[in-house]
């Protein structure tokens, strides 16, 4: 019987990854084999990383949802993320109506499809995204929560409530590109960086 192999975990393997190969090799892929290679890497993986994507492939607020895109369409990111448990997980993004967030915002939440109490023992997890001080990269936001969603979306709840704020309070996440699907992720406490990493997959 063969083996399943990852190419993407091999490629980042080598001693000095070759970020342009793996952006190839991921851009080469259909949505269904791209995500399971990428949610295929574990803890260590995905902090080499993150180290290794600073700086080589820039994204902007378009990455997460298309600059045409409906306002509060979603666009779903499906992750995989280090902590001890609840590892699979979606961020979901939106536009917001042009009188309502300016053109390079986009508001989201943590989806949990698999895990669905998640959501209500701890809460949704809202957050604004948007340019980070780093040029090139994302700043995913739970200090602010946005003032609208799209009718689908679960209640907006402040961080500080319930389990949230054990978990997003005072918390977030710096995002790097990957390739033109793929990101990669590293949370901060209070501008601390945390041992927490993530892998997003956009949806086709």
């Amino acid at each position: 019987m063969l083996r399943s192999t990852n190419t993407f975990a091999a490629l980042l393997a080598r001693e000095t990854p070759d970020m342009g190969a793996i952006a190839d090799h991921l851009n080469g892929l259909g949505n269904a084999a791209r995500t399971r290679e990428a949610i295929g890497l574990g803890r260590r993986d995905q902090s080499k990383l993150f180290a290794a994507a600073e700086g080589v492939h820039a994204i902007d607020p378009g990455f997460l949802v298309p600059n045409d895109a409906a306002p509060l369409s979603e666009v779903v990111h499906e992750g995989h993320n280090t902590m001890p448990a609840f590892r699979r997980f979606a961020k979901v993004f939106c536009r917001g109506p042009e009188d309502a967030a300016p053109p390079e915002e986009r508001w989201g939440y943590n989806r949990q499809r698999q895990t669905p109490i998640v959501e209500t023992v701890v809460g949704p997890g809202y957050f604004v995204a948007g340019p980070h001080s780093v040029p090139g990269e994302l700043l995913v936001d739970y200090l602010r929560v946005p003032p609208g969603k799209p009718a689908a979306w679960p209640p907006i709840l402040p961080n500080s409530a319930r389990l949230s704020r054990f978990v997003y309070q005072g918390t977030q996440d710096v995002l790097r590109g990957v390739s033109d699907h793929v990101s990669i992720g590293r949370a901060m406490k209070n501008g601390r960086w945390l041992p927490a990493w993530f892998i997003l997959v956009r949806q086709d």
